[in-house]
């Protein structure tokens, strides 16, 4: 019995879901498709005191392979509007990427650029693919977003604007193109 009334807060949680969606999806057929053109720095720190981006898994063969092929890190990495880390936040870069190259380093990126700041604070983009880090500029595809980014579709590339391997710190320069209503 005591779970029923968990039970009901569940359902009426759903169903004003669904209303909100159902309201979105009313005045969206009256929108007109907008492209929103972006462009932030993405920092990432693998070491020291406080890592933004962690190893969470490898291969047993991993550590034998040129590619580091198998290597699983989670991130949750500052976005700034320029390049240098004490540049306005605009947002957190939050997924996991993978070695999943054996003959390239190449990445497969799951992550979400979630605004905290801004005219787009409280909204996120979902982007999904490959990244070939070593070259200079690498292509994602956006494959859907939240708040004033739904049903978003588009293209996000990186391009490194600084890398230094022994102090584990990244700073990649980001475009991207989004097509949303």
């Amino acid at each position: 019995m005591e779970k029923l009334p968990f039970f009901l807060i569940l359902l009426s949680l759903a169903m004003a879901a669904a209303n909100e969606a159902d309201e979105w999806l009313s005045n969206r057929r009256q929108a007109t498709e907008k492209t929103t053109r972006l462009h932030f720095y993405h920092h990432e720190t693998t070491s020291g005191k406080n890592p933004t981006a962690v190893q969470v898994a490898q291969a047993a063969s991993t550590n034998k392979s040129p590619t580091l092929f198998g290597l699983v890190n989670i991130m949750d990495d500052p976005l700034t509007e320029g390049p240098e880390l004490t540049t306005k936040l605009v947002g957190r870069g939050q997924g996991l990427y993978a070695s999943a190259g054996l003959d390239e380093l190449s990445l497969l990126m799951a992550w979400t650029v979630v605004f905290n700041n801004g005219e787009y604070s409280g909204t996120s983009l979902t982007i999904l693919g490959r990244n070939p880090t070593s070259h200079p500029r690498r292509g994602m595809s956006i494959v859907g977003g939240t708040g004033v980014f739904r049903l978003a579709r588009g293209v996000l590339t990186f391009r490194t604007y600084f890398f230094n391997s022994s102090a584990g710190v990244a700073v990649l320069e980001v475009d991207a193109v989004v097509i949303h209503f």
